[in-house]
């Protein structure tokens, strides 16, 4: 059986998504795997490359075969220098930057209205109506019983 490293194509058309996967070389390409080893995410600026190293110098160990595409994820990551013993073995993946706090802009009027503290007065006389508007209501309800027994 002839054992590959390659990649899992995910995600939606134009926003490609790849697992680094090992699988037999006769399966499809997204179909069954042995095991994934890592993420490959080429939309992000700089890109995200995420391969766990024992597992992969593991593979490599045991005669399984990278791509084109992998062995040049395997070089930036440093992995494939380690397994042959030539190059670097250093990781040349940039890291994603974080992302800046934000910060309001104090100069530039708010979009949004407070709110005002009137409506709140005018909550409280509703509520002082209400009981008012509940009397009638129950005298209404109180004459109906006594007009049903008079008939």
């Amino acid at each position: 059986m002839s054992v590959k490293i390659r990649l899992k194509r995910l995600g939606k058309i134009r926003v490609p998504h790849y697992r680094v996967v090992v699988a037999d070389s006769r399966t499809k390409r997204d179909g069954r795997v042995i095991e994934e080893i890592g993420l490959y995410k080429p939309t992000l600026n700089p890109s995200l490359i995420e391969i766990d190293s024992e597992r992969a110098q593991y593979w490599l160990s045991v005669g399984a075969q990278p791509t084109e595409a992998v062995q040049a994820l395997l070089k930036l990551t440093g992995d494939w220098g380690k397994f042959t013993g030539e190059g670097s073995t250093e990781s040349t993946v940039e890291a994603p930057a974080e992302k800046e706090a934000f910060v309001a802009d104090a100069a530039k009027k708010p979009v949004l209205k407070p709110k005002t503290e009137t409506p709140a007065p005018a909550a409280e006389t509703e509520s002082a109506d209400e009981p008012a508007a509940d009397e009638p209501a129950a005298e209404a309800d109180a004459e109906t019983p006594a007009e049903t027994e008079a008939e």
